[in-house]
């Protein structure tokens, strides 16, 4: 992340990290409930995650495929069926950057010790 140095340059960056297809994909009760499947589990195929959820098959293979272009999960195809597990390494990095992001606002927006 490059050097942020204006009130207006970090306003950009936070609007643009807050509004991204990663928060997006967090937000949908059934892609968060994937997502636990995937920590409790592990790797794991289309079939295995429908297998604990309320929707259609087809239904959980477009919320996985959203969570992978986000940068949640990755997938790995083994000849019929394709695998998916959480993309940790990424996941941390984009935390990390928005907690770097958050770092760089708080002098402008919430330092209560500067008033």
């Amino acid at each position: 992340m490059k050097k942020l140095r204006t009130r207006s340059q970090i306003a950009n960056a936070s609007i643009d990290i807050l509004d991204t297809e990663f928060f997006r994909a967090l937000c949908e009760p059934a892609r968060v409930q994937i997502f636990r499947q995937l920590i409790l589990k592990g790797r794991s195929d289309v079939g295995t995650i429908a297998a604990e959820m309320p929707q259609d098959r087809s239904v959980i293979a477009r919320h996985l495929q959203q969570m992978e272009r986000a940068g949640l999960l990755r997938s790995e195809t083994d000849g019929r069926h394709t695998f998916y597990e959480i993309d940790g390494p990424a996941i941390v990095s984009r935390v990390d950057g928005i907690a770097a992001l958050i770092r760089a606002m708080v002098p402008f927006c919430c330092d209560r010790t500067a008033s």
